[in-house]
């Protein structure tokens, strides 16, 4: 029997099964073929500290230094631009204000990004302290770490069904092979509710969210790799280097189904309009396209810690656009409310990510 079967091998499963392995005995348990194939692969990947509700901008703080210096660091030089025009003024002044960027002038702003619409964009801030997340080596550095301290990470590992026992719960994967663990760790993304119903733990009313993005050729040719990821007033759009190429996305949060998502060709159309108002080169062919499911809780902040329906079923859900960033600090919270240690974050932020917020509403 193992101490902690977790469901879910994107980035919330995998940091929880490190952090978990130094307790007892874990499994790690994915249904598709590789780690990280749903939402965590299909990141925008960006570290950037005031992304995000006050309780998820404290795990970023707190999240800082491990991606920075463990195993060699995970960050590369980025930066955050956000760009606005008189048209939608209040729209860049609220973003502006919530994510702390430092005003610049559009003579600077072209200097970063030489295809903006100078006709068009009127106003611009920057921050030099954010950068690219190395998803992958993240990924697999938690990975890494679970399987050095004994742990298993399974692929093709479909859980299809889930009963509790006086000793824990035994897990029915999809191949007919039972796994009997004492504590459950539902960190299943988009799934996560359906694993709460299946486990007979209410469930909380997780909204996944698609998000969609187009892969462009670099811009009139240029050289793209030094550009920082810019962000369209109200979010409404962003861009980014990605290996040469430019990803742009329109933002969009539309309620989904847990699926394997894909990119609504009309909302895609709407956001490369939006961007294309912004600069001088219009889009004239894709690379490629594809969503992701981005799931929020109803206040849209993480839910770590145990069930106040049953301690052994333990919640590492909510993650929505925040999970890369926060994973370090979230898993270290999981882990520390589980050995019953004091969090090295304040009270207010371990409160407002507790499941049993909900209890009290």
């Amino acid at each position: 029997m193992f101490d902690f079967a977790i469901i879910g091998g994107g980035i919330a499963g995998t940091s929880a099964a490190a952090r978990l392995s130094h307790l007892g005995g874990v499994i790690l348990l994915e249904g598709e073929d590789s780690l990280a194939y749903h939402a965590s692969g299909r990141s925008a990947a960006l570290f950037e500290r005031n992304y995000g509700k006050p309780p998820v901008i404290a795990l970023n703080m707190a999240s800082l230094e491990y991606h920075r210096d463990a195993n060699g660091g995970v960050l590369s030089p980025r930066g955050l631009m956000l760009v606005g025009s008189a048209e939608l003024e209040d729209r860049y002044t609220a973003d502006l204000t919530r994510m702390s960027l430092t005003p610049i002038t559009v003579e600077e702003a072209r200097a970063f990004i030489p295809i903006l619409d100078p006709s068009v964009v009127d106003r611009a801030a920057y921050d030099a302290e954010a950068w690219d997340i190395d998803t992958d080596r993240l990924v697999q550095n938690f990975a890494k770490e679970t399987r050095a301290n004994g742990g298993e990470v399974r692929t093709k590992s479909a859980v299809t069904a889930i009963r509790q026992t006086p000793s824990g719960w035994v897990l029915t994967l999809k191949d007919g092979a039972e796994i009997e663990a004492r504590n459950l760790v539902n960190a299943a993304g988009a799934w996560v509710d359906v694993v709460a119903e299946m486990a007979g733990i209410p469930p909380l009313g997780f909204t996944p969210m698609r998000r969609s993005m187009a892969r462009l050729p670099a811009p009139a040719g240029l050289d793209v790799s030094s550009w920082p990821m810019v962000f369209g007033p109200g979010e409404d759009w962003y861009a980014k280097p990605d290996a040469g190429a430019l990803i742009v996305s329109p933002g969009e949060e539309d309620p989904s189904t847990p699926h394997d998502a894909f990119a609504d060709d009309m909302v895609l159309a709407e956001g490369l309009a939006r961007y294309e108002e912004f600069v001088k080169e219009p889009v004239t062919r894709l690379l490629a396209n594809w969503a992701g499911l981005r799931t929020f809780s109803p206040d849209r902040n993480l839910v770590l810690g145990p069930s106040p329906h049953d301690a052994h079923f333990i919640w590492c859900a909510g993650q929505g656009g925040y999970g890369f960033q926060s994973a370090p600090a979230a898993s270290q919270l999981l882990a520390d409310l589980i050995a019953g240690r004091q969090p090295e974050l304040d009270a207010q932020t371990v409160s407002a990510l507790n499941p049993q917020r909900f209890n009290r509403q």
